[in-house]
């Protein structure tokens, strides 16, 4: 499985930072936001870049690079990140295993590691229940100095479309709301993709 989890304190972050693709990788653009740079950054990857040559790359081609925020997941592992030399809050960026962190308009730094480290300290966990706790984790180390007002979970696994993709568009506590919305969608989301690739199988009437 690959994904990524955000949160802001502008409205509906899911719908323009979040992008991944199975097979491929996952991809956070932010401060700033240009949604055209996920899917270019996913096509690379497919042709075989690496993350960090990716974004060495739009860096020197592309100068409205300096007010963004990367991040960066290949599929193989492999991960880069970038923070733009416009971004005038706190910001971090870190690599993990399997995993990459980035935030920015930050309280403190320790919220990219709070982020990072309970990724890794829960390895036994499903994918989105360990990026619903880092970013939690995350949130509980200071979070961003604004309120939040929306997050995103995006996982895709071995379809074409996502196993999990859940959005708070507005809200004064989307943590918490993301948190409902996933342990209500956990139970069923096996069985939506059974019900689109083999629904003679699918259990349930619908």
């Amino acid at each position: 499985m690959l994904g990524a989890v955000v949160t802001t304190s502008s409205m509906a972050v899911g719908s323009r930072c979040t992008w991944a693709e199975p097979g491929v990788g996952a991809v956070l653009t932010q401060h700033r936001t240009d949604p055209r740079l996920g899917p270019m950054i996913l096509e690379r990857l497919k042709g075989g870049s690496s993350p960090d040559a990716i974004l060495a790359d739009l860096e020197k081609a592309d100068p409205n690079l300096r007010w963004r925020q990367l991040a960066v997941m290949a599929a193989d592992g492999t991960a880069a990140f970038f923070n733009g030399a416009k971004i005038l809050s706190v910001t971090k960026g870190r690599i993990g295993h399997n995993c990459v962190g980035v935030g920015n308009i930050l309280r403190t730094t320790d919220v990219v590691d709070a982020m990072v480290e309970t990724f890794e300290a829960n390895e036994a966990q499903s994918l989105p229940e360990r990026l619903m706790r880092a970013i939690e984790a995350g949130q509980a180390a200071g979070g961003e100095l604004k309120q939040l007002k929306s997050a995103g979970l995006l996982v895709v696994h071995k379809e074409s479309f996502p196993f999990v993709d859940l959005r708070v568009d507005l809200n004064s506590q989307p943590l918490v709301e993301m948190r409902f919305l996933w342990e209500l969608y956990e139970p069923s989301a096996d069985n939506y993709v059974v019900r689109a690739v083999d629904p003679d199988k699918a259990p349930g009437a619908g």
